[in-house]
């Protein structure tokens, strides 16, 4: 199947113009890191920044909770301290559910470039 994808992208790469494949290239799929650095580019970058800088506080803050609940002998502290324990890992699971939703959303957006620039193509192909 992947042998298949392959002989299309070279059929349309072959129909494409210089600067066409070029921009088809780049729509080409990315490994995870590059992903991740994709959703920093865009018109909410300030958010994702915002959302990590909340990320790292949080996460600090989880583990002083950590160290707290470990320290104490007292019950009603211990309960105190496991549930702002949980309270900070159900902040940190909703910020890298957004983040791991915006990289999906950025990889479905490529997709739906190369599909409209194979659409372009064949429209073209047909036309002449």
């Amino acid at each position: 199947m992947r042998k298949e994808f392959e002989e299309v992208d070279l059929l349309i790469k072959e129909a494409l113009t210089e600067e066409e494949a070029k921009f088809y290239d780049a729509l080409d799929e990315q490994n995870l890191l590059q992903m991740f650095g994709g959703i920093f580019d865009g018109k909410n970058k300030w958010i994702v920044v915002m959302m990590n800088i909340v990320n790292v506080t949080v996460l600090g803050l989880f583990v002083y909770c950590i160290v707290q609940f470990f320290s104490t002998e007292v019950t009603n502290e211990l309960i105190k301290w496991s549930v702002a324990g949980v309270i900070c890992i159900l902040i940190l699971s909703m910020l890298k559910l957004y983040m791991w939703m915006q990289m999906d959303k950025n990889s479905i957006i490529r997709e739906l470039k190369r599909l409209e620039l194979q659409v372009s193509v064949m429209s073209s192909k047909v036309s002449e």
